[in-house]
């Protein structure tokens, strides 16, 4: 394939790019901000906006990617996801200096972001597999595992606030709009959230019973603090809220089933609490799986850690996410992109409530993105503080 001369330019000028979008702050979005952006729907602000933020993001986290430990680098599923990602963003880089605005201008913009979106659509497994290769070869200390938490927490927050703004633009300015009428772009201002609970449940519900042959029933229960005998409604992204609620309804299926193995047709129900108040619109998902030790609790969110099989090297490069240890960590990280939350609390050997919170109010639900600057970057270099607590109690 031949390189036009604008391509050369543009590949011999990365670095200096790179170092340029790196040393501006993302621009976070309101709910409120999207939902009235999408209300007017004008696609040549959409594209001037878009064509300066997404190389902004893609610069910062891109500069964090290159304080990976070289181990890791080196992994073929890391050099994989890196080439993606410089890709992407000299695609973005072609519309740059763009004078011309033209439909045909916008429509390429958003045909490459639609690339772009394609292009990534399995980075979480690739980045999953590079970990698992490395965690394979090396024996990893404590600072690098550290430093990994650390990094992935804010790799997939900047993915999924890439993928939202990606998502937006195409779904309101594509040629598919195979979106509900109702929502704009992906964001339902009237999100049906006991829907949503009963459809994660439902799916969920069909993999236990492939699994165990049985599954545990639900019962929901809401209470609506500003309008009292109401349907319970937020503005939100259907896709994320349904994310987090079927991760949860797997793990409380998964451990009721095998903590009542013995007790057949003796299933005590999964409960789900929602509640709207007048900040914050809590789920409470309720389980009798017997619970989880305190000392594991903390341990649920690292990326390392998993209780289910890891995935066989046979099943390729998109191996399925069972087995990573990715699920909880991903759900928490949806929860709180808008300012959410997921905590989990559990009595040993009885029960476990996970707790969802989100901001019932747009104008207070932004963006939370990762920012590459000088702590950043002292993270990965600094070691880990020497204990000054008896027992190493990480608590204080």
């Amino acid at each position: 394939m031949r390189l036009t001369w604008r391509l050369l330019r543009m590949i011999k000028s990365f670095p200096e790019s790179l170092d340029f979008y790196s040393q501006y702050n993302p621009s976070p979005l309101s709910m409120k901000q999207f939902i009235d952006f999408g209300k007017a729907a004008c696609e040549r602000t959409s594209f001037l906006f878009l064509r300066k933020e997404l190389p902004v993001r893609l610069a910062n986290i891109m500069k964090e990617i290159n304080l990976l430990p070289d181990s890791l680098l080196r992994m073929s599923s890391l050099e994989m996801v890196r080439g993606w990602y410089v890709q992407s963003f000299l695609d973005i880089l072609n519309f740059e200096a763009q004078d011309e605005e033209t439909a045909e201008i916008y429509q390429s913009f958003c045909d490459t972001l639609m690339r772009i979106r394609n292009r990534h659509m399995n980075v979480v497994e690739m980045m999953a597999q590079g970990v698992l290769e490395m965690r394979e070869s090396y024996e990893l200390d404590h600072m690098t595992k550290n430093n990994l938490q650390y990094f992935l927490d804010r790799f997939y927050m900047s993915r999924i606030g890439i993928r939202m703004l990606i998502n937006q633009h195409t779904l309101m300015f594509g040629k598919d709009k195979t979106g509900h009428k109702r929502h704009i772009g992906s964001i339902d201002p009237n999100c049906d959230v006991v829907a949503i609970v009963k459809d994660a449940y439902e799916n969920a519900r069909f993999l236990c019973d492939q699994y165990y042959l049985a599954s545990p029933e639900l019962t929901i229960e809401t209470h609506n603090a500003k309008l009292p005998g109401g349907k319970i409604e937020c503005c939100y992204i259907p896709s994320h809220l349904y994310h987090i609620l079927f991760e949860l309804f797997k793990n409380s299926m998964r451990a009721v089933m095998e903590y009542h193995d013995d007790d057949q047709n003796e299933y005590p129900p999964i409960v789900v609490a929602v509640v709207s108040g007048l900040e914050d619109l809590t789920i409470k998902m309720s389980d009798e799986g017997g619970g989880i030790p305190r000392s594991v609790i903390d341990q649920l969110f690292h990326y390392t850690y998993t209780t289910a099989p890891q995935p066989s090297k046979a099943d390729g490069p998109c191996a399925p996410l069972a087995g990573y240890g990715y699920g909880l960590p991903l759900s928490r990280l949806y929860a709180r992109y808008f300012q959410g939350d997921l905590q989990v609390y559990s009595l040993e050997g009885h029960s476990t409530d996970c707790l969802i919170y989100l901001k019932a109010l747009s104008e207070e639900a932004n963006e939370l993105l990762p920012v590459f600057n000088t702590t950043s970057s002292r993270h990965y270099t600094s070691g880990i503080a020497t204990p000054d607590w008896t027992g190493n109690n990480p608590r204080f």
